[in-house]
Formats: structure tokens, C-alpha cells, sequence
């Protein structure tokens, strides 16, 4: 069991194998060994850690940026790294000075009573490197223990669709706080197991992703089935439990009584190793069938889920159906309801276009009565209004040829004259002497009885009345 504590020299070849770059960083950050190489170095107390973070600087020749993966965060909680076994009273200088040829730090917290720290690196492969150089070193008279912090923050995620990939894993709980890592779990050929990891920040996001997937149903994809989150199960496969750590008790040296061994037959430990191994073998059957129950019961419900659905789709086809018929009848409503406004609208503007025509005629009708009585009214009014053209004329000579016998100008009454024509003596007669009344020797009271008022002065100016002056539309102007 002692056999991997050989010399130093076999157990700093399969450590020097690791690079190049190794070899020239390992003489200065001290070899991992259990022997005393380190023993040597770490003479005179703290001296000897003082001295070696100085050397470590002088032989680093590579850029730790190229320990870097493309795309990888830094300063996560995966470059964390503990340091325990630390003497003390030891400063938060000391041991960034011991850790100085990784690179700077980003968070550094030592108990100085408890003797153990934390300390964070740049990126994952600079914190593996440097836990392999340090791990078993001696720091100022004492072996420190190096070893990746616990991360509090990282949670399991299980029941994983088969179509999710790191990408959308990230983005989807990204949403309860800052996400370091999303990885999808997959088997050895590339396929999806089921499983994923996802790192937060800060354990404040981590327990809220735990609460909300654990109330709800968180769905990842169009597959009806929420995903699982636990605390995830943190395991350490790369040093394991080596002899010098095992608790070395009472139990542990009757366990160590027998070396390693196979049971002989027809002994007693042989007997209850094949009980042991029976019941082992009824468990691992046990769980394959409840794997089998397991798996039956999900491709069971994933066949009435797909029934389901497809119930559940003719329900809102027919529901949608029903929806457009209720929407082509409303529209049908309105469009009649508008057809009948328009058909409304257009009966009242008729009726009122035939109500305006019955005005307009009634109207025109009522103003040719009018005119009509009016005309009657003139007619009726005596001799002089009736016949007017004609017996205006005559009353008009038979008044000039009573007037002394003067001969009557036609021009001046708007006549036309001809140069002949003269002016024969005419008599007036009783009846026409009546209606025209005395001549220019009477008094000058009967010249009033005719139109305008006023003594008639050489007949009319304006000429005679024709009978586009009595129109039926037009007042009388004499």
C-alpha cells in the first residue's frame, strides 16, 4: 500500500513529463513529492518560502494567456483553489507571493487562526498547474494541501430534452443570475445523456434557479416535460483518498488484518460473500426493473401526451372554427346593418330632392297665379289699362288733335315719321273728349290724370310700350 512513497527521483519523472514548460517551472514552484527534495529547500523556516516565489518569477518564459481556452470566462469559481495546512499567522502577502508565478489573483482570503485560505487564478489550467506544483510542498515548515474549492454554486440539471445544446442550456437559465459554465453531459460516442452542469456566479442565483424549478414546471423546449434541478454532487476523481489521509483508527487495523484476497469455498467468509453478492445482484435487479417500470411508464405517457395533443388541437381547431364563423356573422350583421343606412340614407335624400322639386313647382305655380291675377287685375282696371299698345296710341292722337289742331311729331312719341306724312285735323269726339279730358287751355289739374302724374310734354320720351315690356315676369313700367 506504501509502494507509490518511492524515491524522489521515480516519483518527479511521471511529474516532468508534462511539458517543457513544466520542467523549468517545477525547480523553482518545488517538485510534488513526498521525499525530502523539498525538505531541503525549505530549511531556515520561512526563508525558504520567501526565496522560492522570487525564483518562480525569474524562470517563467511562457505567457499564462495561452493556458486559456477560446471562449473560457476568467476568474470563475473553477479556478478556485483551497490551501489548507497553512502556518500560522501566515499574511495574505505570503501567499500571493507564493502563488505569484500564476499569475495575479483575483480574491485571496485567509484564516489566520484555522490555518487554510482560499485563492482564485486566472483560468482552470492555470489553478491544475498550480495544484500539482504546490499540492504536499513545504511552506514555511509545514506540507500544504492544495485542492479546488467546493463550487457553491453549481447545481445538476436532469430529464434534459434530447435537442438541447450548451447554448440554449445558458440562455435559458441565465435568467435567474450570471452563469460561469453551461455544459450538456454527453456519452462517449457524443450523445446526449440526459444531463447538464450549470455553474452560476454567486450562490444567490444558484438558489433561486433551485426554488423556481422546484415550484414550477420549467420547460426548455416544445416538449411538455420540466427539467430537474438538484445541488449538484461534487466528486474528486483526480487525487482521491491517498494513504496518509485515510483515518488510521482501530476499525482500520482490523479491516487491514487480511491482505486482498479471493474467498476460498466451503469457508465461512465464502458463504456470506455469495449471500452478499446474491443480494447485490437481487438490488441491481431490483433497479433494472424499476428502470424498466420507469421507462414503460414515460414512452406510456408520452403516448397520451401525443393524444392529447392531438385532441387538444382539433379542440382549438374547432374552437378557432367556431370563432371565424362568430367573426363572418358579425361582419355580415354590420355590412347589412350598413347596407341598410346607405339604403336609408339614400331614401331620405330622395325625398327630400322631391320634397325641394314640390317646392320649387308649387312655388313657380304660385308665382304664375300671381302674375296671372295680376294681369286680370290690370285688364280689369278700365279701358285705359286694357289694350294698352293700341289704345294708348289712340288716346294719345285723339289728346295731340285736340290739342288747337297741332300737328303730332312721331319722333318725339318714339314713332317713325315719314317725311310726307302730315298732320290732318282730326275732331275729337264727346267720348274721347271725356276720357282724354280738356286741352292745353284747361286748368293744368286734368293733365294728372295721366301715367307718371305730370303734364304730358311732347308725348313720351321713352317712346311707346311694346310688348316685351309686359312680359311674364315683368312689372309694368309706366
Amino acid at each position: 500500500m506504501h509502494g507509490n512513497r518511492g524515491p524522489p527521483p521515480q516519483n518527479q519523472g511521471p511529474r516532468q513529463q508534462q511539458g517543457p514548460s513544466e520542467q523549468s517551472k517545477k525547480p523553482a514552484g518545488g517538485m510534488h513529492s513526498n521525499g525530502g527534495q523539498r525538505d531541503s529547500e525549505s530549511g531556515g523556516g520561512g526563508a525558504g518560502g520567501a526565496k522560492e516565489p522570487g525564483r518562480s518569477e525569474a524562470l517563467v518564459t511562457l505567457d499564462l494567456q495561452t493556458f486559456r481556452k477560446p471562449g473560457e470566462k476568467a476568474y470563475t469559481q473553477r479556478s478556485r483553489l483551497f490551501v489548507g495546512n497553512l502556518p500560522t499567522g501566515v499574511s495574505e502577502a505570503e501567499v500571493e507571493r507564493l502563488f505569484a508565478k500564476y499569475g495575479k489573483p483575483s480574491e485571496i482570503f485567509i484564516n489566520k487562526d484555522r490555518g487554510f485560505g482560499f485563492i482564485r487564478l486566472e483560468s482552470r489550467i492555470i489553478a491544475e498547474i498550480a495544484r500539482a506544483e504546490l499540492d504536499d510542498t513545504p511552506f514555511r515548515g509545514r506540507q500544504i494541501r492544495v485542492r479546488f474549492a467546493t463550487h457553491g454554486a453549481a447545481l445538476t440539471v436532469k430529464n434534459l430534452p434530447d435537442f438541447v445544446s450548451n447554448e440554449l442550456l445558458e440562455e435559458a437559465f441565465a435568467a435567474f443570475g450570471q452563469i460561469e459554465r453551461a455544459i450538456v453531459i454527453v456519452d462517449d460516442r457524443g450523445r446526449p445523456t440526459g444531463k447538464a452542469i450549470v455553474e452560476y456566479t454567486s450562490k444567490p442565483a444558484a438558489r433561486k434557479a433551485l426554488d423556481k424549478c422546484g415550484e414550477g414546471a420549467f420547460l426548455l423546449t416544445a416538449f411538455p416535460r420540466p427539467v430537474t434541478v438538484e445541488p449538484m454532487d461534487q466528486y474528486d476523481d483526480d487525487e482521491g483518498l491517498s494513504e496518509k489521509l485515510v483515518n488510521k483508527n482501530q476499525q482500520y487495523h482490523k479491516e487491514r488484518e487480511q491482505p486482498p484476497r479471493f474467498a476460498q469455498p466451503g469457508t465461512f467468509e465464502y458463504e456470506y460473500a455469495m449471500r452478499w453478492k446474491a443480494l447485490m445482484e437481487m438490488e441491481k435487479q431490483q433497479y433494472e426493473m424499476v428502470d424498466r417500470n420507469i421507462k414503460e411508464a414515460h414512452e406510456k405517457l408520452e403516448a397520451e401526451m401525443e393524444a392529447a395533443r392531438h385532441e387538444h388541437q382539433v379542440i382549438l381547431m374547432r374552437q378557432d372554427l367556431l370563432r371565424r364563423q362568430e367573426e363572418l356573422r358579425r361582419m355580415e350583421e354590420l355590412h347589412s346593418q350598413e347596407m341598410q343606412k346607405r339604403k336609408q340614407a339614400e331614401h331620405r335624400q330622395e325625398e327630400d330632392r322631391r320634397r325641394r322639386e314640390e317646392e320649387v313647382r308649387m312655388r313657380g305655380e304660385e308665382m304664375m297665379k300671381r302674375q296671372q291675377q295680376q294681369q286680370q287685375q290690370q285688364q280689369e282696371g278700365g279701358g285705359f289699362r286694357g289694350g294698352f299698345p293700341e289704345a294708348r296710341e289712340q288716346e294719345m292722337r285723339m289728346h295731340m288733335a285736340g290739342g288747337h289742331g297741332m300737328p303730332m311729331n312721331r319722333n318725339s312719341m318714339g314713332g317713325n315719321a315719314g317725311p310726307g306724312a302730315g298732320n290732318p285735323p282730326m275732331a275729337m269726339s264727346a267720348e274721347n273728349t271725356s276720357l282724354m279730358g280738356p286741352g292745353p287751355g284747361s286748368s293744368s289739374t286734368s293733365n294728372n290724370n295721366m301715367p307718371g302724374g305730370g303734364p304730358l310734354q311732347g308725348g313720351f320720351p321713352r317712346g311707346l310700350p311694346g310688348p316685351g315690356d309686359y312680359g311674364p315676369n315683368k312689372q309694368r313700367r309706366f
